[in-house]
């Protein structure tokens, strides 16, 4: 039997993706498929960073390929291919940034800095390259979360090279004041150092830029949600009632601004004790899950209340980079690939496509 291109498609269409649930002929991931004398070799092109999944893709393709009668070699390369997406309507994307991804909350104390880091070292660990804005001119916290100390240069006038810390480009308000002094601003002048810190950092080639979203659906977040090209949010929780209330707020905002909902993370979801391992749901169960159902929103997953997590922030050394192979790292890399994939099956930035039309008087 001859090993034809529409023989090896047939038979990856049975051929899943773990990650998206989707086979990898209708995800439109195989590229440079080449068929000669009972040799195959292609690529897998993923639309979201996966590192820690290329091997054992990998070797799936190959083991599935190798079963077909006729076929004596498989050669599979996998990689990512990370491309910008659209944000809402008159808002133009920014240089250097692929996506952005803000991670809000209704109120504070959710956790959502604490997860916004995270998730970005995850997206990071795959593979993807990425930023993180620290919004929050308040209370700025990515500083000691990333172990950032100093002031950021600058090269060009008007502009603020990204500090960065394990591998994130960063940039916070908290870079460029003393510690202890507080922001005595009212909401726009609060709004315009925000832009500045958005508009003239000199973000490098980011797929993604976080931005941890100051709490709350005040001015200055709607101002944000409004002005800031973003294409999609991500709703940070507690399963307590009074959290649940402000995050479907929160979540409403985005959706009057024309900003997809990525999905819900239920942070704090379970506790279990370290000394005899009873489970406890310290604040509630399963809100954020009823959430999403009552929003039609994604449940990306839920996060324990773990006294390693605030301690490795504290340090500086957040739970991602801190215990990289640990099981609470396992959850936000699964979290963060989800939201990746939410991201890919956006609709694409098409800007690029369009002519420049010049009309001149002759």
């Amino acid at each position: 039997m001859a090993v034809t291109e529409e023989l090896v498609k047939n038979v990856l269409k049975d051929l899943i993706d773990p990650n998206t649930k989707i086979d990898f002929v209708t995800a439109k991931t195989i590229k440079n498929l080449k068929i000669e004398n009972g040799d195959i070799s292609l690529d897998i092109v993923l639309a979201y960073p996966a590192k820690s999944q290329f091997d054992s893709i990998r070797k799936s393709v190959i083991n599935t390929l190798r079963s077909i009668e006729g076929v004596t070699n498989v050669s599979v390369n996998v990689s990512s291919n990370i491309v910008s997406h659209a944000v809402q309507r008159g808002v133009k994307l920014l240089p250097g940034v692929k996506n952005i991804i803000a991670i809000a909350s209704g109120k504070g104390g959710v956790g959502k800095s604490t997860t916004a880091v995270n998730l970005a070292l995850a997206l990071a660990a795959e593979g993807a390259q990425v930023g993180i804005l620290d919004a929050d001119i308040y209370g700025p916290s990515q500083p000691m979360m990333l172990g950032i100390t100093g002031r950021p240069e600058s090269v060009e006038e008007n502009t603020i090279e990204p500090m960065e810390g394990h591998g994130l480009q960063a940039s916070s308000i908290g870079f460029l004041i003393e510690e202890d002094s507080p922001m005595v601003w009212r909401g726009p002048m609060v709004t315009s150092a925000l832009e500045q810190l958005l508009r003239q950092t000199r973000w490098r080639d980011l797929d993604y830029l976080i931005v941890d979203m100051p709490p709350g659906t005040g001015d200055i977040a709607l101002t944000l949600s409004q002005k800031v090209p973003v294409t999609g949010a991500v709703i940070v929780t507690t399963p307590q009632d009074i959290a649940l209330l402000d995050a479907r707020k929160g979540l409403k905002m985005f959706e009057k601004v024309g900003v997809p909902i990525i999905g819900i993370i239920e942070n704090m979801s379970t506790y279990v004790c370290p000394n005899c391992g009873h489970e406890e749901h310290v604040f509630g169960s399963g809100g954020g899950e009823k959430m999403g159902k009552d929003f039609d929103a994604p449940f990306l997953g839920a996060l324990p209340l773990n006294l390693s997590i605030r301690e490795q922030a504290d340090a500086g050394r957040p739970t991602v980079v801190a215990d990289p192979d640990g099981a609470i790292s396992a959850i936000y890399k699964g979290i963060a690939r989800q939201v990746a994939i939410r991201v890919a099956s956006l609709s694409k930035d098409m800007s690029s496509k369009f002519p420049n039309i010049v009309i001149q008087n002759t």
